[in-house]
């Protein structure tokens, strides 16, 4: 390839938001509030805006998100989550940070998210909350999710949204779609800052209240401490930057659907390739577009010789990750997981790929299988 292909572009991005980015940056170093300044309530509130949540509550990353929102929950040793083992690691590391355990229950082959169908069978009476995670940028069945949790008591149910903020599920938005959302801000997300961040959505209030105090060591006025917390605020500056890409985030999904379709269209074509398969009740924001491929190892390698950066997310799911085998439950068979984990291939996805960078990385892929 004579043009380098970026597999996620922030310098593009950059360079068209300079402007915006750098006068947000500047007012911050201006008023010198650097530990929440008033950008981080004026985030909170357009996130609120445009989740539709009635409560949004920044924090320093996405697993500080997840780990916030289970401590408001109250959960203890000896609480089980029902998740998935085939997601990022952060899923389950808050989980076993708190002394409870991590119940895994398999996937959807094409889709890559938490199979709904088989959470009812791993729920028992330790369950404290189920927490679906909306891989690749696409929701889960959060409708059949919240079902099953609403029938067994109202089990509270923590969507990971790390990956999907600006998807939509039967048209209400990522981070709204149960009780709790959490989201990550890191810069490769499809809402990034230039470092880490994430907030946590919920129109509980009671739950909101809970998680403002836990983000600040758990005060409820200052050096008043309530509750255990963590020092688990977004820094103003990230606040600022996420406020400035925020501003033309529509026009960045739209292009990442595109984008999408793109690719799609394009595989259709490419024999021995399972492209991702979105519902037809959701929009994926394409947080990352991951194929599936035989004989991954060999493919990478061509790949890579060809100029084409790649990524696997993920290759061992967490069941079999040294850390967590002796601090988890299996409910079930896990095959699909272990499948997918062996096949997985993330190619360049963001939204300033063109349509003829695309089609180089349809043909390299096609050469390389």
């Amino acid at each position: 390839m004579t043009t380098k292909i970026e597999f996620i572009d922030l310098k593009a991005q950059y360079a068209d938001l300079k402007e915006v980015i750098n006068a947000r940056i500047q007012r911050v170093l201006d008023h010198g509030q650097y530990i929440m300044g008033p950008e981080v309530r004026e985030l909170e509130e357009k996130l609120e805006a445009y989740t539709e949540a009635k409560h949004c509550i920044t924090v320093s990353s996405g697993t500080e998100a997840l780990l916030i929102a289970l401590m408001a929950l109250g959960v203890k040793p000896g609480d089980e989550i029902i998740t998935t083992p085939f997601t990022f690691v952060a899923t389950a590391e808050v989980i076993v940070l708190l002394g409870a355990t991590p119940v895994f229950v398999d996937i959807e082959p094409d889709t890559c998210n938490i199979d709904a169908s088989l959470i009812e069978a791993a729920i028992t009476p330790n369950t404290k909350a189920i927490m679906p995670v909306s891989l690749y940028g696409q929701p889960a069945d959060m409708d059949e999710i919240n079902t099953i949790a609403a029938r067994h008591g109202n089990i509270p149910v923590i969507e990971d949204a790390a990956q999907s903020f600006g998807a939509s599920y039967k048209g209400k938005k990522s981070c709204n779609l149960s009780g709790i959302g959490c989201t990550s801000f890191f810069p490769s997300k499809p809402l990034g800052c230039y470092g880490d961040g994430g907030a946590i959505f919920t129109s509980d209030g009671d739950l909101a209240q809970a998680m403002r105090e836990i983000r600040v060591h758990g005060q409820s006025k200052r050096y008043y401490h309530s509750r255990i917390g963590v020092g688990g605020r977004m820094d103003t500056l990230q606040c600022a930057i996420v406020l400035a890409k925020l501003e033309r985030f529509d026009w960045e999904v739209n292009q990442r659907t595109k984008a999408g379709d793109r690719y799609l269209e394009l595989f259709g074509t490419v024999k021995s390739v399972n492209p991702p398969v979105v519902r037809q009740d959701r929009v994926s924001v394409w947080g990352q577009f991951t194929i599936q491929v035989p004989n991954r190892d060999a493919v990478l390698d061509k790949l890579k010789s060809m100029g084409i950066p790649t990524a696997v997310h993920y290759p061992v799911p967490l069941n079999r990750q040294p850390a967590y085998q002796a601090s988890c439950r299996i409910a079930g068979s896990l095959d699909n997981s272990d499948v997918v984990a062996s096949r997985v291939v993330s190619l360049p996805m963001h939204p300033y790929i063109g349509i003829d960078t695309q089609s180089a990385i349809i043909q390299s892929v096609a050469e390389a299988i």
